[in-house]
């Protein structure tokens, strides 16, 4: 038993030496200017197609949804949302288009093996689950609301 801690120290001891040091003001600062952004860029869509095209507010939100999916979409076909992603981390995730990129990503990743096979099969493999929790929370939370 002995052995098995002093080589788990050891193993402990070599990954804290090879492991870069993690700059956490940096991280958040690049989360959050990034993602800030990213919603700065859905606010100027929204105010362009509640003033240019005069949709009701309703209608506009829609839209900036409709418009930021296809965008973060595009991004990622085009291999660039990934690089956005590695610099920011958790603040390209956080907006809608951190969603489409979920969405994309597989899809492209399996895009040789056909429509169905590949991209069909892989299409929801990373955001499957998260819709399938977000619909079954809700769900519930209705049931909950409903019954009490």
């Amino acid at each position: 038993m002995k052995n098995i801690n002093k080589t788990t120290d050891e193993f402990n001891k070599i990954v804290k030496k090879e492991q870069p040091a993690v700059n956490k003001v940096s991280n958040f600062l690049k989360a959050y200017l990034v993602g800030g952004t990213i919603c700065l860029i859905g606010q100027i869509f929204w105010e362009l197609y509640m003033t240019l095209f005069d949709y009701s507010q309703q209608d506009a939100e829609t839209m900036v949804t409709i418009t930021m999916i296809f965008l973060g979409g595009l991004l990622t076909g085009l291999d660039v949302y990934d690089e956005i992603g590695q610099f920011a981390g958790a603040g390209s995730l956080v907006p809608v288009t951190g969603f489409a990129n979920s969405m994309v990503a597989p899809a492209l990743e399996y895009k040789q093996e056909g429509f169905i096979i590949g991209i069909g099969a892989n299409l929801f493999s990373i955001a499957g689950p998260v819709l399938a929790y977000g619909m079954v929370s809700a769900f519930l939370v209705g049931l909950i609301k409903t019954l009490f």
